[in-house]
């Protein structure tokens, strides 16, 4: 088991931006994975599994909902405290970071802004601490990318909602408790309901064959004649804008996290450059390596200042949707292209699991894709900059 010498690069000392308190919860973050998290995440990513044992750690160091007010379980830190915690998760694992982001984001959030008073105090201190575990069910087998043509809907019985239809790639599915469920009621309005495992008609079954995120467990949503009580609707908002508001709070996570991964990624390849001998001198010493190893650092300083001022947003509450859209594209693509920079770097054994490139680079792959593609936050920022809707 070789140790974890990870050291963060600070190119131009942005941590002078951070409080004390940022500091205080990103060094906890940090100590944790290093201790927690990369000692057993190649097995697990190996094995195909979620390390469950992991998920009170995840809670102890306010990876589940930090922003939530104390009084529901939350630590009640601002926004760049949630990023710098993804950033530290994802450093571990791309896989580890959606399952907090998941329940950060798309459980807690929804029940959180959405959801009445009985319905915080039932569910949210039980996310928050780990007790229970929820998903997200948005994403549907024939609808990623336009989530307004779902087909999944629920109908009113009097005394109970009937839902029935499918959800797909939803992390966390497999051993949820909960799913925050997006559906059509009969006038085609979309509405979150909460949906608890046990439910009779409710099942999620595990998707397998994966070659990327394998340390995370994703699986499916079926509902069939699943009856739902009335309670457990999210009463305080309804419309596609809805969950796409839960997914602007993800994406923010996911832009700190895909700079996580790529300072990984570069701390790997910097340390190897200075071992690694040939032509009787460290490989570091050639100017090809050097121009890697210095448009990796140029391009995470980039993501690390535009995921700065994004928290400063987030914090002011003037963040728009398209914003994050930006951070969250440049980011991941970012991390992608130096995932695949290092690995070259290390030559054959970046393939191997002696090292995390390969893992990264192949989770990267998923993180790219999903909420919201790399081509669809493109023209999001196309749409915001022209006013011309180019998805239709």
């Amino acid at each position: 088991m070789k140790p974890d010498l990870f050291e963060a690069p600070d190119y131009y000392n942005l941590d002078e931006l951070l409080t004390e308190e940022h500091k205080l919860v990103r060094d906890a973050a940090r100590t944790w994975v290093k201790r927690e998290v990369s000692p057993i995440i190649e097995d697990y990513a190996q094995k195909a599994e979620f390390p469950t044992q992991i998920i009170k750690g995840l809670a102890d160091i306010g990876a589940f909902g930090p922003y939530i007010p104390v009084e529901y379980g939350g630590a009640g830190l601002d926004q760049i405290s949630y990023g710098l915690i993804m950033q530290e998760i994802e450093r571990g694992d791309s896989g580890v970071r959606s399952t907090a982001s998941v329940q950060s984001s798309l459980v807690i959030y929804p029940i959180w802004k959405y959801g009445n008073e009985a319905q915080r105090q039932k569910y949210l201190p039980k996310l928050a601490s780990g007790e229970w575990m929820g998903c997200f069910g948005l994403t549907e087998p024939d609808h990623g990318s336009n989530p307004g043509g779902m087909t999944t809907h629920f109908k009113d019985m009097g005394d109970y909602y009937l839902l029935n239809g499918a959800k797909m790639w939803i992390s966390n599915a497999p051993f949820a408790q909960v799913a925050v469920v997006w559906a059509k009621d009969e006038t085609e309005r979309i509405h979150g309901l909460i949906v608890e495992r046990g439910m009779e008609g409710f099942s999620t079954p595990e998707t397998h064959n994966k070659w990327s995120l394998r340390a995370s467990a994703t699986g499916e949503l079926i509902f069939d004649n699943v009856k739902v009580p009335k309670e457990n609707l999210l009463p305080n908002k309804s419309g596609l804008g809805a969950p796409l508001g839960c997914l602007d709070s993800a994406r923010y996570g996911i832009a700190w996290g895909a700079v996580g991964a790529a300072m990984d990624c570069y701390d790997t390849a910097l340390r190897y450059s200075k071992e690694r001998m040939q032509f009787e001198k460290p490989i570091g010493q050639f100017q090809l390596q050097q121009k890697k190893l210095a448009e990796m650092i140029t391009e995470i300083t980039k993501a690390q200042l535009l995921t700065w001022r994004l928290g400063v947003l987030k914090n002011e509450n003037k963040a728009s949707s398209a914003q994050i859209s930006m951070a969250k594209r440049n980011n991941v693509n970012m991390a992608i292209q130096i995932a695949r920079e290092a690995r070259q770097m290390l030559g054959g054994m970046g393939i191997t699991g002696e090292y995390s490139i390969m893992r990264h680079m192949m989770n990267l792959e998923s993180v790219i894709t999903y909420e919201g593609t790399h081509d669809i936050h493109l023209l999001i920022t196309g749409l915001d900059i022209t006013g011309f809707n180019a998805f239709k």
